[in-house]
């Protein structure tokens, strides 16, 4: 039964539309998998059997009745506890919300459910999504299926771990400085960061306003690229509880049009060392689209660094202004890593008037200094994180003699929240210890057709999905 789990989402809804197995039976199996593994990797918060079954149930009648069907017709999927999910836990990880349980399905949620999808449960994050991995004093940790000494990340750390081992066919996440891109890359699976609003980011918490509307974002992650679009279809489109929002159609190029554009690809910024295992994915990466017919050229846009400074400032600064009232007198009761996080942010002077206005028109210069440059190569091919998945409670790695510190591991994904532009990781090599490792695919705002397609060419090219060795 565990190998009906793993199949694509896509294979799936396929085998279901056939009748070669039924939404009950592909239920069924994903709760036998839940319980064998979720003991082990704590990635659900939540699960319920009983509401799942019934779904399974309806969507099962709606077959046999010969009714239209969704794309995701009885597909299980699970969705990131700091996502609106009707009658489940909305807690975000953290003992401040402690019991709170969502009203009513955020708009995502509601279009997975017209697509036809099931919902199974709710996965955990660290306290308020403030981790590159996943702990919290209401859940505990989770592990990381291809070894559950290692973190499988964060924020969406439980949703990578329950997509990686099979426990759902696919979810959502959200990304506000890597959080659905470093666990895709730590796990082994697929993840979309979208432009903020292509995918409405309503019903999240935090919500989705000021720094977190330019920077965070809600978006699918899957085995699969040919997942991920599909889902990115059913959930797109325009909501007035988005500030970010825009009536963006989609829009998938033809092969003539991909072929003709010029990737620009680098294996490192030149200031955080990555590992060789890193450089050699994104060099097969490279060399797989060069077989695939694109132009591949080395390329690394100038100001970066200055992207990853601003970022801070809004992510860390102002992000830690807008919680502190939450978590203010409360201290004693917030997780370690969010304790860590606040020290981090404490460190640093709070934004005035002036500097937040700096900061913001700081934003648009680097933003439309890098655009520019990404004319002649509006693909960018790189690294997710300098790292593989590392071990729970680790902060600081040896690269090249270099010592690369816990905030500066991830800089590879946090120029493109600050950019706001889309990316995609895709699994495409691995560690000495057997750790998998994804290449990062990003281009200009509004392009997620394109990245989602240049990745689909990477995954054919290097190879698809590999199950951890726990499932």
């Amino acid at each position: 039964m565990s190998e009906l789990t793993l199949l694509p989402a896509v294979a799936m809804a396929q085998q279901i539309r056939a009748k070669k197995v039924s939404p009950v039976e592909l239920v069924e199996a994903h709760l036998a998998q839940i319980e064998k593994l979720n003991p082990k990797l704590n990635a659900f918060v939540q699960v319920s059997a009983a509401v799942a079954r019934g779904q399974a149930r309806q969507a099962e009648d709606a077959v046999m009745r010969k009714q239209k069907l969704g794309p995701l017709h009885g597909v299980p999927l699970s969705i990131k506890s700091s996502i609106a999910v009707s009658g489940f836990r909305h807690e975000a990880g953290t003992k401040l919300r402690t019991g709170l349980v969502a009203q009513a399905d955020a708009p995502l949620v509601s279009r997975l459910r017209d697509a036809g999808a099931i919902i199974l449960g709710t996965t955990n994050t660290p306290e308020l999504l403030m981790a590159w991995e996943t702990d919290n004093r209401l859940y505990g940790r989770s592990n990381n299926p291809w070894d559950c000494s290692r973190t499988p990340g964060g924020s969406s750390g439980g949703e990578a771990a329950a997509i990686a081992s099979g426990c759902s066919a696919g979810g959502v996440g959200s990304d506000g400085g890597g959080s659905i891109r470093v666990p895709a890359h730590f796990s082994g699976i697929c993840g979309l960061k979208p432009t903020p609003g292509r995918i409405p980011a309503t019903g999240h918490f935090p919500t989705s306003v000021g720094p977190f509307a330019l920077l965070g974002v809600v978006g699918p992650m899957a085995r699969s690229v040919a997942d991920l679009k599909v889902l990115f279809e059913a959930m797109q489109g325009p909501d007035s509880g988005d500030p970010s929002a825009a009536p963006v159609p989609v829009r998938w190029p033809g092969k003539e049009d991909l072929r003709a554009l010029c990737i620009g690809c680098f294996e490192d910024d030149d200031r955080t060392p990555v590992t060789a295992e890193t450089r050699a994915a994104v060099n097969t990466a490279a060399q797989g689209l060069k077989r695939a017919g694109f132009t591949v050229e080395h390329f690394r846009p100038q100001g970066l660094e200055a992207a990853r400074q601003l970022w801070w400032r809004f992510f860390g600064v102002t992000g830690g202004m807008l919680l502190g009232p939450m978590t203010k007198s409360r201290e004693a009761e917030l997780s370690p890593l969010l304790q860590e996080f606040s020290s981090w942010v404490a460190a640093e002077p709070a934004h005035t008037a002036q500097t937040l206005l700096d900061t913001w028109v700081q934003r648009d210069v680097v933003r439309m200094q890098i655009f520019e440059q990404m004319r002649d190569h509006p693909i960018l091919l790189c690294p997710a994180a300098a790292i593989p998945a590392f071990r729970h409670g680790e902060r600081s790695w040896k690269i090249d003699g270099k010592t690369v510190q816990y905030l500066d591991a991830w800089s590879y994904s946090e120029w493109f929240n600050l950019l706001g532009t889309p990316a995609v990781v895709v699994p495409v090599g691995q560690s000495q210890e057997g750790l998998p490792i994804g290449v990062q695919i990003s281009a200009r705002p509004w392009q997620e057709e394109l990245v989602l397609e240049v990745a689909a060419a990477v995954e054919q090219a290097c190879g698809n999905w590999r199950k951890p060795p726990t499932v």
